[in-house]
């Protein structure tokens, strides 16, 4: 038995399955899709969910609740095994850790499906081994002004970051932003007269570049998210990168509706079974929709008890506030049960609408912090 920590650390973290209905005909089977944390391994995750809606991996028994990484690990190198017999078992078993911890991710701004992989690109191959497109809609427009540059310059978001650096350098410091966000460079202070043709040249397309990676911070743009709606066949079900993570991308298989849908995979929608999609309709989810098995509009429960059905939520808050009357007065044992049942029951609902208060507080802060992060100093994009 393995004395690593960390590996105990990982077979004993479990997620919870939600329930759905999926198919890209008429008739639809109800699935299991796995959610996760707000630090959950999306890489992973999002094999798993593609897998299981595809039908290549089932989750059984059927009232299974929770999963771990060993079990659904073990499900994926069953698959591949049998699926993918020219594929080295022992080398994907020894990839697949990598999707649960974290990937390194480079994506090309030319191209939908082109990354640029840190070290060898080993968790890359798992995804072209289980048969899964990797997508982004990172994509420069070519008609915008910085399209030149990027394909001239920085194709790739590492690239960019380096040459903007470069070019920081060569300006002597005057390309960076100041706190009130507005370029120095060009300004009349900046010494543009010195410098030469070529220096001059570089400095503005690192400018282009910059003002396309500060426009474009949830890493995906209206070109790149046409792109991906006209592209991608109907009824397609492939791994997104976006905003640092990975999710499962849905095209429509109905012939008249090229919308696109991420599944919501959130641990806070486990109980809301109307919200398993959300459309994909601007690049910053302002304008998104949440949809349900069918893509017709959700209507969550919400508050404290979502999920739960009305008639549900009404009996805890009775009981919460002492309201309740047992139809048999005279079984006082049983009203005793039945209240303890009840009442555990209402402050398991109640620990859940903490923890998503503090999930969504936590990752307001952290969303606050990277923005802070990026601002001070633009790093690699890597998908935890």
């Amino acid at each position: 038995m393995s004395s690593d920590p960390s590996l105990h650390s990982s077979e004993a973290e479990v997620w919870y399955l939600k329930e759905i209905s999926y198919g890209t005909t008429d008739s639809k089977q109800a699935v299991k899709i796995v959610t996760q944390n707000f630090n959950g391994p999306c890489s992973f995750i999002a094999i798993c969910n593609i897998l299981i809606l595809r039908g290549d991996i089932q989750i059984l028994p059927p009232d299974r609740a929770t999963v771990s990484y060993e079990f659904l690990s073990q499900l994926v190198g069953e698959y591949l095994l049998i699926h993918a017999p020219d594929v080295d078992i022992s080398a994907a078993l020894s990839i697949m850790p990598l999707t649960q911890k974290g990937m390194d991710l480079n994506p090309l701004f030319t191209g939908a499906t082109s990354f640029r992989p840190a070290g060898d690109g080993g968790a890359l191959k798992l995804f072209e081994q289980a048969g899964i497109q990797l997508v982004h809609g990172w994509l420069v427009d070519p008609a915008s002004h910085e399209a030149g540059p990027i394909a001239a310059r920085a194709q790739d978001y590492d690239s960019a970051v380096t040459y903007i650096v470069d070019a920081d350098y060569t300006a002597k410091g005057q390309l960076v932003v100041g706190e009130s966000d507005e370029p120095v460079a060009g300004s009349s202070s900046a010494p543009a007269n010195n410098w030469t043709t070529e220096e001059k040249s570089k400095i503005e397309d690192a400018m282009a570049i910059r003002d396309f990676l500060d426009s474009t911070q949830s890493q995906l743009t209206y070109h790149g998210l046409f792109h991906l709606a006209t592209t991608l066949p109907p009824g397609a079900l492939v791994a997104l990168f976006r905003n640092s993570h990975l999710s499962v991308l849905h095209k429509s298989a109905s012939p008249t509706d090229a919308a696109l849908y991420a599944l919501v995979t959130d641990h806070i929608f486990l109980h809301e079974r109307s919200v398993v999609w959300e459309r994909l309709e601007d690049v910053d989810g302002g304008s998104s929709t949440f949809v349900d098995s069918n893509f017709v509009r959700a209507s969550p429960a919400g508050g404290d008890y979502a999920g739960q059905t009305a008639e549900d939520a009404l009996r805890a808050a009775e009981f919460e506030a002492g309201l309740f009357v047992p139809h048999d007065p005279n079984d006082h044992l049983l009203a005793q049960q039945i209240q303890a049942e009840e009442d555990n029951h209402a402050q398991v609902l109640r620990d859940q609408a903490r923890l998503r208060r503090l999930e969504k507080e936590d990752a307001a802060r952290l969303a606050q912090e990277a923005k802070e992060a990026r601002k001070a100093k633009k790093k690699d994009c890597i998908i935890m």
